[in-house]
This record gives structure tokens, C-alpha cells and sequence, in this order.
């Protein structure tokens, strides 16, 4: 069982970390102070523990990775994230990019594909301090048609094409920040 800590030197890491992602122009304090809110840590293996706040993205389950912290931030601040608003995410994965959201005071939608990833969700350490996330197993671009339409649609990894379910589920005016995959590339739109 991990021992959750968040130590004088993770909290010293964490500020180092927002004070990068700020010179690469993440300008949001609202996503920077939710960065530097959360243990990013407790979203990996314990042996991470000491080189978990370094821009980079990190294997977690499933061979998939918890997202490089700039593209957290990038990603959150092209949201434009206003407290209350409802997001639907696409690849919870580690729950660290829900979680971001989350802090920021967004109602989270977040579904995940990977069986063995859900299931380790069951065991996330924030589930009472954040009740405003709510999990679900299935293929993300389906979407969540019961729950639409929502404000503000998130697709954590490349997708191959702009998934037409995802963009009915939009309230009209709504926002999608999706990393396109363009044959060896990837374009943020």
C-alpha cells in the first residue's frame, strides 16, 4: 500500500514546476495555482516520488503515460476553465489532468478505455475531496450522451480525427481542446 506524504521538498519541487511551466507561457494563475496544488506524485508509482515534478510524461498502466506537466497546462488554459463549468474528458488515464480541472472548480465527466486503468481509479486517493468527478469505462468518442451537452470537451492524447459525437455534445459556443494527429505530427486545436 503507498504511504501518501507531500513533503517541505515536494511542495519546493512543485513551485520549481510552475515557476517552468510559467517562462514557457503558461499565463493562467488559476492553472498554475492548481498545478502547484496538487501532488503530482500520488498519480505515480512511489519510485517517481523524487523526479515526479519533471516536465516530462511518465509510463503509468496499461502502456499508456500521465501527460507532460506543460501539456496539462496548456491544454487547461485553452479551456478557459470557469468554476462550475461541465467537462467532458477523454482518457482519464492517471486522473491527474481531471484532477486539475477538478481544483479549478469544474464539474468533470472523464471516461476512460484501458479496463485495467478504470479499475485503478476505484483506488484514487482525492475521490472524497473531489465528489465533482465522476468516472466512467467506455470509448471516449462516443462521449456521454445522457450527460450532454457540456461546456468544455478535453481529449488527453492524439486523436486521428475530430470525433463527430464529441463536437453534438458541445453546447453550442462550447470549447474542445483536442491534440490532432497529422501523420507524424500533432497539431493542438
Amino acid at each position: 500500500m503507498r504511504k501518501y506524504e507531500d513533503t517541505y521538498q515536494h511542495k519546493g519541487l512543485r513551485k520549481k514546476l510552475v515557476d517552468l511551466l510559467r517562462e514557457k507561457g503558461i499565463t493562467d494563475e488559476r492553472v498554475l495555482d492548481a498545478i502547484n496544488a496538487i501532488p503530482r506524485h500520488y498519480f505515480l508509482d512511489s519510485a517517481f516520488d523524487k523526479i515526479a515534478y519533471e516536465d516530462r510524461a511518465f509510463q503509468i498502466a496499461a502502456g499508456q503515460t500521465i501527460s507532460q506537466p506543460y501539456t496539462v497546462a496548456y491544454q487547461t488554459q485553452l479551456l478557459q476553465i470557469k468554476k462550475g463549468d461541465k467537462v467532458l474528458e477523454i482518457g482519464t488515464g492517471s486522473v491527474y489532468q481531471a484532477t486539475i480541472l477538478a481544483e479549478m472548480g469544474a464539474r468533470v465527466y472523464t471516461i476512460e478505455r484501458q479496463k485495467k486503468l478504470y479499475d485503478l481509479q476505484k483506488g484514487y486517493y482525492f475521490r472524497s475531496k473531489y465528489p465533482n468527478i465522476k468516472f466512467f469505462f467506455g470509448d471516449g468518442f462516443e462521449g456521454l450522451p445522457t450527460y450532454a451537452p457540456f461546456d468544455k470537451v478535453i481529449i488527453t492524447a492524439a486523436a486521428p480525427f475530430i470525433p463527430p459525437k464529441l463536437v453534438e455534445q458541445l453546447k453550442p459556443g462550447g470549447l474542445m481542446v483536442i491534440p490532432l494527429d497529422e501523420g507524424g505530427s500533432q497539431r493542438m486545436l
